[in-house]
This record gives C-alpha cells, sequence and structure tokens, in this order.
C-alpha cells in the first residue's frame, strides 16, 4: 500500500532556518579578452559569493616577462605554432602596465550605487579593490620564488574560516602552484604536516579553465592529489565559437542586436565588454588578436599577418566568456549546485578530479581550433538548457548598473520551500513538497516541478500537479536504500526579461 509521507513539525524545524553561506571565492586570471567579460558578469555576481581574492596570473597565452630582458620558451606554445617561430622571447601577449582587472573594477565602482539600490548585498568597491593583487605573472608556468598573489591565496587557504576555499584558474595554476609549494616548504618537516594537508585538501576546490601552463599536471596535482579539480562538462557554451553552432533558442541572445541594446550599452561595464569587431586589441600588434577589427574577410586578415584561428563574424556579436563556467555554479540562485560537483548549474556538471588535465589542442591547425571551440553543447541524460536564463539574468544585472530606481527595472522571484531541503523516503511512498513562491515586482509568477538528473536514482519519477507550487511525488518501488532524488522548483517572473530562480529539493530512500 503506498502511503503519503508529509513533513513533519520537527523536519520543518530543522528547515531554512537560515540562509546558506556565500561560497568563499579567489580568481586567477590572465588578460585573455574573454577573461575580461567573465570578470564582469563574476562581479555582477559579486552579491551572491564572498570574493576572497582577484589575481593577475599568466598562462601559455600570456606572460609579461621579468622586464630584464630574459627570454622564455616552451616548446609546443602558440608563438612557435602556425609557423609563427616568434619565441624565445621576452614577454609573450601582455600589454605594458596591464591592469585589466582594475579597469573591470573601477567600472564596477561607477556602477555600484546603482547595483546596492537592485541588491543590497554587492560588496563595496573599496573592498574589491583591496583584494587585487599581482601573482606569477613573470613566465608561462614559473612558479619559482612567492608574489603578492600566491602570499593572499597562502593566507586563504592557511585560515580558519569554515566551508570550502573555491580557487578559479581562469589562466594558468603557477600562482595557486606557488602558495601550495610555500606551504608545503614551511611545513612539511613538522609533526602537524599531515594533519594540515589533509586539512587543505579537504577545503580547497580547484575550478579551472584547462591546465594551461601545465603547473597543475605536473606540479600541483603529484603533491596534493586529494584536493578536488572541478572541471565541468554538459552546460551552456558560454566562450569562443559560441555563436558557430549555437542551439535555435540560444542563438537570439548572442546577435549584435541584442548584445548591444542588452550589454555593450549598459555604463561603464557594458563598455568594457568585448564584442567582435570592437575596435580594440589586447596588445598592440597581437597577431593572434584580430576580433577588433570589422571589414576584413578572412582572406584579407591573412595577408595582413592575422592567425585567423575563428572566422571573423558580424560586428557587435558575442564574442565569448570561457571562464563562465567556473564560477556559474557559484551563484545564489537556489540549485545548491557549488555544493558538489556532481549537482549541476548553470556553469554545466562538475566532474572532481578527472584523468585528463591537458588544455592542448594536438592538431593546431585553424580549423580543428574552430572545430574545438564550436563544438554544440553536449547535453547527455536530458541536461537543461540553462543558457536563455542565465542571459536574462545578466542583462537584468547590466541594466541595474544603470537604473537608480527599484521600480524601473525586473527583479527574480523569491523560491523557497516550507521544509527542509534534504528529505527522506522510503521507496514506494509518496512525499508531498510545499514551495513558496513570491515576486518583489509583483509579477505574476509561473512555476514548475521537474526531476534534474543528478541524484543517483537513475530512473523518472512521477510528480503530480508539476505546475502548482505543492505538489506530490511518488518514490518508486524499485528505488534502493541510499539512492537520490533531485527535484527542482523553477519559477519565472513576467518581468522584462524574464527571471528565473529555483529551489532544489534532495530526497534520499531510505530503508523499508
Amino acid at each position: 500500500m503506498v502511503g503519503l509521507f508529509t513533513l513533519g513539525l520537527a523536519e520543518l524545524a530543522c528547515g531554512q532556518s537560515s540562509p546558506p553561506a556565500r561560497p568563499r571565492i579567489v580568481i586567477t586570471a590572465d588578460p585573455e579578452l574573454d577573461d575580461n567579460n567573465s570578470l564582469i558578469r563574476f562581479l555582477l555576481y559579486s552579491s551572491d559569493v564572498t570574493i576572497e581574492g582577484l589575481v593577475y596570473a599568466s598562462s601559455q597565452f600570456h606572460w609579461k616577462g621579468d622586464g630584464k630582458g630574459t627570454k622564455w620558451y616552451v616548446p609546443g606554445r602558440e608563438y612557435a605554432r602556425f609557423g609563427l617561430n616568434l619565441c624565445p622571447c621576452e614577454s609573450w601577449r601582455w600589454a605594458k602596465n596591464e591592469r585589466f582587472i582594475h579597469d573591470v573594477v573601477e567600472a564596477y565602482a561607477k556602477a555600484y550605487p546603482n547595483l546596492k539600490v537592485h541588491n543590497p548585498n554587492y560588496p563595496a568597491p573599496e573592498l574589491l579593490k583591496s583584494k587585487i593583487r599581482y601573482g606569477n605573472i613573470e613566465f608561462d608556468g614559473d612558479f619559482s620564488k612567492d608574489t603578492p598573489g600566491s602570499d593572499l591565496i597562502k593566507a586563504l587557504v592557511l585560515d580558519d574560516k569554515p566551508g570550502p576555499l573555491f580557487i578559479t584558474a581562469w589562466g594558468g595554476h603557477s600562482t595557486i602552484a606557488r602558495a601550495l609549494k610555500s606551504i608545503q616548504d614551511r611545513y612539511q618537516y613538522t609533526t602537524g604536516w599531515e594533519a594540515l594537508k589533509k586539512k587543505i585538501s579537504r577545503k580547497v576546490v580547484l575550478l579551472p579553465s584547462g591546465d594551461q601552463d601545465d603547473t597543475y599536471a605536473l606540479h600541483i596535482k603529484p603533491t596534493w592529489p586529494d584536493i578536488e579539480y572541478r572541471q565541468f562538462r554538459d552546460g551552456p557554451n558560454y566562450g569562443y565559437g559560441a555563436t558557430l553552432r549555437s542551439k535555435p533558442e540560444d542563438a537570439p541572445y548572442m546577435t549584435p542586436e541584442w548584445m548591444k541594446e542588452n550589454v555593450s550599452s549598459r555604463g561603464p561595464l557594458g563598455a568594457l565588454y568585448r564584442v567582435w569587431g570592437d575596435g580594440k586589441q589586447m596588445v598592440k600588434g597581437d597577431k593572434l588578436d584580430y576580433f577588433g577589427l570589422t571589414g576584413y574577410t578572412d582572406d584579407e586578415l591573412r595577408k595582413m599577418g592575422y592567425v585567423v584561428w575563428m572566422p571573423v563574424q558580424e560586428k557587435g556579436t558575442w564574442l565569448g566568456e570561457g571562464d563562465n563556467h567556473t564560477f556559474m555554479n557559484m551563484l545564489g540562485n537556489g540549485l545548491r549546485a557549488y555544493e558538489t560537483a556532481d549537482h549541476g548549474g548553470w556553469g554545466g556538471r562538475g566532474t572532481p578530479n578527472p584523468g585528463n588535465f591537458s588544455f592542448s589542442i594536438a592538431d593546431t591547425s585553424s580549423q580543428a581550433m574552430i572545430t574545438a571551440l564550436s563544438a554544440p553543447n553536449s547535453r547527455p541524460n536530458g541536461y537543461p538548457n540553462f543558457f536563455p536564463a542565465a542571459q536574462h539574468d545578466f542583462a537584468t544585472r547590466l541594466k541595474w548598473s544603470v537604473t537608480p530606481k527599484y521600480t524601473e527595472a525586473n527583479h527574480e522571484p523569491v523560491v523557497k520551500m516550507a521544509g527542509p531541503l534534504q528529505v527522506m523516503a522510503r521507496a514506494g511512498e509518496k512525499i508531498r513538497l510545499n514551495g513558496i513562491v513570491s515576486d518583489p515586482d509583483g509579477h505574476r509568477v509561473a512555476v514548475r516541478w521537474w526531476q534534474f538528473q543528478a541524484g543517483t536514482y537513475p530512473n523518472q519519477v512521477t510528480i503530480v500537479h508539476p505546475a502548482s507550487v505543492q505538489t506530490e511525488v511518488a518514490i518508486p518501488a524499485d528505488a534502493l536504500s541510499g539512492q537520490t532524488i533531485h527535484l527542482i522548483l523553477e519559477a519565472t517572473d513576467q518581468g522584462t526579461p524574464a527571471l528565473t530562480r529555483y529551489q532544489r529539493v534532495i530526497v534520499t530512500v531510505r530503508d523499508k
């Protein structure tokens, strides 16, 4: 006989007594234009996280040099591809007085009075400025000395604040590697070393955009094998080439018209955002950066000496935010995606500690790189397409940045549960879930319940009245003890643009 399982008072009491802590996160980034774009989006979500560091990093694609005439060369890098043969050289694709992180934070400071109107959790610009450091930027993969950036990361890794410390690698890992090496050098011969190493391995979660200088595979992984290295798959394509094979439902959010209306024209942050044909160049004379040029064909650009590794697109088109996946699961949108790698969210589904760490593309022909960068998103097991919702949200936050009145912009609906977010139930039972949905702007809100295939129970469950805030879910009779079922209450308002928020409930099957 199928019973009806209703959440009791004791379980209600242990529900949402306090909001979850905001994830602590460090950004390390090299001066690639898509890092610039990702940083703009990231700071628009600084209300959702605790930013502990904004650190300049090097990579195989960008390094500053030591200013002493020292020349550097690593076989197989891009300066040795495409027939370039430009190095050994003193620096590579690094602008004199590079300060793109400072520029984005200063643009944020100009937008901050408006942003604060729409969300009081935005951090003060002075706080963000205090988090900026230069890391190990002199050479590709070199972590031979301490830097202000590595010192900051070292201090954060060693502090006693609770919860994980998420560290992104939008460029190479050399600054992170230096921080960990300095800790090892200081403590490895002390009696407390093994305990400290285990504590650090539990605390640190690395969020990479590939291993862009080989220091993870060659140095971090062998020494710190238990540190989680969370790579992502299945999620939206935010990177270079996203427009080339975009899905029909995604394409409208990358056109010149949409980008101009919702991004490029939106105040100081929008003005810094890079799009195709915007007249800008990362480093003067950079033969791999033709993205700011307009009015030329691919062949014309090649005759001008440029390495055209992706076909030219229409002026004003989306160009790339290739590092978004590292932080889009940190957002407080209710998906709770940062809690574990396999939860999944706007950044995709994380894979902890995979076996392949290489960023390199074996076939370095232009066509091979185009194919690799523009492959359509793979969403096995019905992984949801979050790109439209993420773009609506991004556009809204940019509108906040130029809108001084709360009533003149849209705001996300609020989704809660009248009960816990972790539920125990037996196979064959029904559970009743009671959502609470409201909208700060008074808009009508459409809701739906759906099953996120992120749990360990492999099959579908039956959701009664999926379009109602209150629903019942039948736990299948074949569900095994310990298996999990992820259920999502999704709410989308009727504002402009429409905004979506979620609440994830995780059901764990218990013994009968």
